[in-house]
């Protein structure tokens, strides 16, 4: 098990490999499962969601900054002290199997190396070792002891507003093992059918959502015949805000998702779609992520166009828009563990000018008294309400009070925009704002 999460660690560090990609192909590749596959996956996600943490925990036992330390070794000695201090682990057992690990990478000498720095890391409890390495700043220190880069941290405070001390519960959430979330297809199964047949719990928020504590939802039957599909809460409620949001004037039956690989928001759409007779058109730049996006709405009225959303060729007067943004992800930093450590501050000003413009785009390609839904993976203040208020008042948009698409649910802050959060909702933190066209526009 140690030796998978080594690996993985090795493949994202090595090629910017995405963990929750390679994982299960290693675990099917080497045939483990059950417990052992359950022991990996937390040692694999633990360790790179903990990044910064570990890293300041290893530079200071080391005496030497983990630049300095050769990327194998690294790899060990992030796995070993993750397990000293976040899992129930033994120290000896760990300190042991990581020795192991070392000595068969690189030799008895850089295995003694590797044992000396976690025997020193062992000397101190998880307490202790923030006590000594965070910074003094509140906000920095709430930011190491929970493992995020602080400009993250900050970005979350800011999106909180005058709800900043739920700081804390936020960046907790980001560290816990999330739930499976599946989608039952409207049309085809509801979602208590779904939770009998999966032993899930049916969702609080979307009523075609079920909760799963563990398991592979590839295995489920139901996902296999494509009755269900995995996709967070959030997600759901993002689509469905996109059908529920009121026209003006009757549904012609023309949807359009503007940015939909890989498809999991298409494919919800297209089942509402094809229940009264619509369609959706599915623009995806990229030809592999539309091959994923035509896969996942086999079967449904869906044409897949691959363009760039912002000049898609497509011809106005949809009904119904979705522009699901690309973001900096920072709402999903609990599915994808080391998304954390790979996102940059500047990664925010280029994404924006692109929100900018898909916005844009997708208004022109609306009909008057249709409804755009604009949602992002983010909960950043620039790449939501702010992106939302520069293009409606520079088109003239009417902005929905959004919350009003997602009843039932609370706490979705001041409007007109709906923020979703982790501890708050269990979903993703998902955003999404709803403009309506003038008829006279």
């Amino acid at each position: 098990m140690r030796a998978v999460a080594r690996d993985v660690l090795r493949a994202v560090r090595e090629r910017d490999a995405y963990a929750n990609l390679v994982l299960p192909g290693l675990l099917r590749e080497r045939r483990i499962s059950g417990r052992d596959a359950a022991l990996a996956t937390e040692l694999t996600y633990g360790s790179a969601r903990s990044q910064g943490l570990l890293d300041a925990v290893i530079a200071d036992c080391a005496g030497r900054s983990v630049d300095e330390i050769d990327g194998p070794l690294l790899d060990v000695l992030r796995l070993g002290t993750y397990q000293l201090l976040r899992t129930r682990i033994g120290a000896h057992a760990a300190v042991d199997t990581s020795v192991a690990l070392a000595r068969a990478e690189a030799g008895q000498g850089r295995a003694g190396f590797v044992n000396a720095v976690l025997r020193r890391a062992a000397e101190r409890t998880p307490e202790e070792w923030v006590a000594r390495l965070a910074p003094s700043d509140p906000l920095e220190h709430l930011a190491f002891e929970y493992a995020h880069p602080v400009w993250i941290a900050q970005a979350f405070a800011d999106a909180l507003g005058e709800r900043d001390g739920e700081l804390r519960e936020v960046l907790a959430a980001d560290d816990a093992r999330p739930a499976v979330h599946l989608v039952a297809r409207p049309g085809e199964m509801s979602a208590e059918e779904l939770a009998l047949v999966t032993g899930g719990e049916e969702g609080r928020w979307s009523p075609y959502a079920v909760y799963l504590d563990s398991g592979d939802p590839g295995k489920l039957e139901p996902v296999r015949e494509g009755l269900a599909a995995v996709q967070d809460e959030g997600s759901q409620l993002v689509a469905l805000a996109l059908t529920r949001a009121p026209l003006e004037g009757p549904d012609g039956g023309r949807w359009l998702d503007l940015c939909a690989g890989p498809g999991g928001k298409t494919a919800l759409l297209a089942a509402f779609a094809d229940i009264d007779g619509f369609r959706v058109d599915a623009v995806e730049p990229a030809e592999h992520r539309a091959q994923l996006v035509r896969q996942a709405t086999r079967g449904l009225p869906v044409d897949v166009h691959v363009a760039d959303g912002r000049d898609s060729g497509l011809t106005p007067g949809f009904d119904r828009v979705l522009v699901d943004a690309p973001c900096t992800g920072l709402g999903a930093l609990r599915r994808r563990p080391e998304a954390r450590w790979r996102r940059q501050p500047s990664d925010v000003a280029d994404l924006v000018i692109l929100q900018r413009e898909l916005l844009t785009a997708a208004w022109d390609l609306v009909r008057p008294g249709g409804v755009v839904i604009y949602s992002t993976c983010s909960p950043h203040l620039s790449e939501t309400v702010a992106v939302v208020a520069e293009v409606a008042e520079s088109i003239g948009a009417e902005q929905l009070d959004t919350r009003e698409l997602v009843p039932g649910v609370p706490d979705l802050g001041d409007g007109p925009g709906a923020q979703l959060w982790p501890h708050r909702h269990g979903t993703d933190a998902m955003f999404l704002a709803a403009l309506r066209k003038p008829l006279d526009a």
